[in-house]
């Protein structure tokens, strides 16, 4: 399966696509462009190919596989250029490759931001919710809405299947051409998760969002930002007149407050939601619905309206609220809007798996950092007594937050089975153990089980008909992945299956 590209391209002159651009190099041979990829395997005649550096290697080195398509022309960098000297095909230059490619994807695919309602979302955690919460939200007022994130890509509803990875922002390439296709097929707003990662790898350049959204800031990605006030750095990018026109901040977040500030001061219309008395959208009066509900009040435009979700926690309304002013924000009608949030899901976030009548409630969620953890288990510990989580932490990233992660789960937890996530290339038992060492204040039972499987199992076989069991860190994710291998796995099947083998023989 190869990337999403719209059906209908119109080739352009290279010289129309680069103008303005500061590049080098290249010939006099005019050649005309109708694609674009980082991909040397999905190189056609008339594509422009861009090489990067990699981790390991140079894209550049992968040249004899584009040539072999019928590339048209090449961009890359200083370094490229030089492994890339006696190729036939025009080669430009750039000291900024990536924001360069951005701007020329933008133009290959005709500008589709322009021409759709665009709502971007970024924080540490929430994003996906508050996606989906705004595709259902905006589809109650008529819209046909496609969304774009870490759980993958939807136009009306309806998966579009691709070949990808879980990367929450594709690169620019092939975010402008999802939003080409989207437009081809009748959609009239797009909303997406815009990551730390694609601020930096100038994935959104190319493309303006009528409203950015702030959620929050925890940690995480420090592995790849360095420090807390870089990846903060990253986020606030996106709040800039080349990004955005609008923002919505969630300011109870001293950094939304920071960004609010920012934004405000160059040039964005900004909105700020929040508790206290001097926001323009106020929050109030939550409570949870049991067993996996919540209800609360939002004063916006000085009216007091009631907000319904059918998911559990304060973090899950506070992204709903933000779904709600960011549509406002762009004219979307309030009533509308509220009417399509009563019922919203979202898949692998506060997902509900049904294991039949006498079960526990079993509750798949994606949390993956202290801040999203302790905030999934305060909301269950609102509906449920005893609380059962299983928790793992991925390997090959942010080694400091694992103790953390274990400390939050072991706070709300009667009892926590700490266990494996995707360990990557890293010893599990290590990473188990980094967890543990956050767990000596625990009130509850901690117990270590190796293997994800054996971990679910085992917190099924202790749990009751009352209980609830958490299978928190991988949510969505149907896949596990130890060393280089991407095992098929998918805690919720896995939870079926555990519970199947746990009755077995029991008198009925």
């Amino acid at each position: 399966m190869t990337a999403i590209r719209p059906h209908r391209v119109q080739a352009a002159p290279l010289t129309e696509l680069v103008a303005g651009l500061v590049l080098s190099g290249g010939n006099d041979a005019e050649v005309w462009i109708d694609d674009i990829t980082l991909d040397s395997r999905d190189v056609t005649a008339g594509t422009l190919w861009v090489a990067l550096p990699g981790v390991s290697s140079h894209g550049a080195e992968f040249s004899e596989a584009a040539l072999a398509s019928g590339v048209a022309a090449i961009l890359t960098d200083e370094d490229g250029a030089g492994i890339l000297h006696d190729v036939e095909v025009p080669v430009l230059v750039s000291d900024h490759p990536r924001r360069d490619m951005g701007l020329i994807a933008a133009r290959v695919f005709g500008n589709p931001a322009e021409k759709l309602t665009v709502m971007g979302v970024t924080g540490t955690n929430g994003k996906t919710t508050t996606v989906a919460l705004l595709e259902s939200a905006l589809a109650a007022t008529g819209m046909r809405v496609g969304t774009i994130g870490t759980i993958g890509f939807r136009l009306g509803g309806d998966e579009l299947p691709s070949a990808r990875s879980t990367v929450t922002t594709p690169e620019s390439p092939d975010l402008q051409a999802l939003l080409a296709v989207m437009r081809e097929r009748g959609a009239d707003a797009a909303a997406l998760e815009i990551s730390s990662h694609a601020m930096v790898l100038e994935r959104a350049t190319g493309m303006v969002c009528d409203v950015a959204g702030f959620l929050n800031l925890g940690m995480d990605h420090l592995d790849f930002h360095g420090d807390q006030e870089k990846y903060f750095e990253a986020k606030a990018s996106l709040f800039t007149p080349d990004h955005a026109r609008a923002a919505v901040c969630w300011v109870d977040d001293l950094h939304g407050a920071r960004i609010a500030e920012r934004a405000r001061s160059a040039g964005l219309h900004v909105v700020t939601v929040g508790t206290g008395d001097d926001v323009d959208a106020r929050l109030s009066r939550w409570e949870p619905v049991p067993p996996l509900g919540g209800r609360a009040m939002l004063c916006l435009h000085g009216w007091d309206m009631p907000v319904e979700i059918a998911l559990p926690g304060l973090h899950n309304m506070i992204d709903a609220v933000m779904a709600l002013v960011m549509a406002d924000a762009v004219g979307f009608p309030t009533q509308q809007t509220l009417a399509g949030l009563r019922d919203a899901q979202v898949p692998g976030r506060m997902q509900l798996v049904d294991l039949g009548e006498g079960a526990p409630s079993v509750i798949v969620d994606f949390a993956h950092t202290p801040q999203a953890v302790a905030a999934s288990l305060d909301a269950l510990t609102q509906s449920f007594d005893h609380v059962i989580t299983v928790l793992g932490c991925g390997g090959d990233r942010d080694r400091e937050k694992r103790p953390r992660m274990g400390a939050a789960a072991a706070k709300y937890s009667h009892l926590l089975v700490v266990t494996d996530d995707n360990p990557r290339t890293e010893e599990p038992g290590s990473i188990r153990a980094a967890m543990l060492a956050g767990t000596g204040q625990s009130k509850g039972e901690v117990v270590e089980v190796a293997g994800r499987g054996s971990a679910i199992e085992h917190a099924l076989s202790r749990a009751s008909a009352g209980s609830v069991v958490a299978i928190l860190g991988k949510g969505h994710e149907r896949g596990q992945q130890v060393g280089r291998n991407i095992l098929d796995f998918d805690d919720a099947v896995e939870a079926r299956r555990a519970w199947s083998r746990n009755t077995e023989g029991r008198p009925g």
